[in-house]
């Protein structure tokens, strides 16, 4: 996917149609990738790093989504995976006995959605840091600090995993199709709030 701007003579659509069309695709190879459930972050995180290089022109294309994750499936990206999988079963079984009419089941469920919004956060964010591709438990420490001093990203990254699962609830089909949009939203907050700690010097 090129840099540029504007199209070039006889072209149909313009570089964002074409980079849309091209996040749609990493999406459906990111869909697929996650199928195991413990890739699901290496998964997430090559997603990242192929958007990333837009800046760079290099290619958004499932084919340099495919070779990059070649060589994520390490057993770090592993336990990163099996860490996720546990977490998101742990926020389950507290949900479902909360709902089993448990004493205190409104605020322990609120508490419990609470803390499972915060881990989702800092896991996406940390799957959009460079540091992912290679440290795991650098990319936590530094998207948990992030997520802290950037509570309006943090939103934003909240909002667009509420989107692609309410895409995904109401046209399965759709499910292959949001990680890719999912990606891209978070590539964004992360690379702006990345902008703005080197500027201050906070990053």
């Amino acid at each position: 996917m090129s840099g540029r701007t504007t199209r070039e003579p006889g072209e149909v659509f313009g570089p964002r149609m074409t980079l849309f069309a091209d996040v749609l695709s990493v999406g459906l190879a990111t869909a697929v990738a996650a199928l195991p459930l413990l890739t699901a972050p290496a998964a997430l995180s090559t997603a990242c790093a192929v958007l990333r290089g837009v800046r760079d022109d290099r290619p958004v294309t499932a084919g340099r989504y495919l070779r990059v994750l070649r060589g994520r499936l390490r057993a770090g990206d592993l336990a990163a995976g099996a860490v996720a999988f546990a977490g998101v079963l742990l926020l389950a079984a507290d949900l479902a006995l909360a709902g089993a009419g448990l004493p205190g089941a409104p605020a322990f469920t609120a508490v419990a959605a609470a803390i499972g919004a915060c881990a989702a956060v800092v896991g996406l964010r940390a799957c959009a840091r460079p540091e992912s591709l290679n440290d795991w438990p650098t990319a936590l420490r530094t998207a948990a600090r992030t997520a802290a001093r950037d509570a309006a990203g943090s939103a934003l990254i909240l909002l667009a995993l509420a989107t692609a699962a309410l895409c995904a609830w109401m046209l399965l089909p759709l499910a292959f199709l949001a990680p890719g949009p999912l990606a891209m939203a978070v590539t964004a907050v992360e690379g702006r709030g990345r902008e703005a700690g080197e500027a201050t010097g906070l990053n």
